[in-house]
């Protein structure tokens, strides 16, 4: 559980790293749109995890990875937005999430179960 301290952090970093990525999210994948759909925070503050989801990309992992290559950098420009409200500017790791993904997998079993329930109420 998240102690109100590390939420109202986690929801600092969001909406700056969302800044950082509308304005400059081109340097880092061209032609993408980037989501920064959850961050977490460790009790700490120094440590966040950032999750991730992408728009108009066909390999997710890979741009996960370009993503976290320029993690200093993402990092020292989160440092300058928000060196007024932190003592530290948390670690950075980037995650791909994938609740998208998983919310249409799930839709597709509930469409086939659907399916196969029309097909044996025909049936009977």
């Amino acid at each position: 559980m998240e102690s109100k301290r590390q939420q109202k952090f986690a929801g600092v970093i969001q909406e700056e790293l969302a800044a950082i990525f509308q304005r400059e999210g081109s340097a880092y994948l061209p032609n993408t749109l980037v989501t920064i759909t959850k961050v977490r925070v460790s009790p700490d503050l120094a440590v966040a995890k950032v999750y991730l989801s992408f728009l108009n990309t066909n390999n997710t992992s890979l741009s996960v990875a370009e993503v976290n290559s320029h993690t200093s950098e993402i990092r020292y420009k989160l440092g300058a937005r928000i060196r007024h409200q932190a003592r530290v500017v948390p670690t950075l790791t980037f995650f791909l999430d994938d609740t998208n993904e998983y919310v249409e997998h799930m839709d597709k079993i509930f469409d086939k179960i659907s399916k196969e329930r029309k097909d044996t109420d025909e049936d009977t």
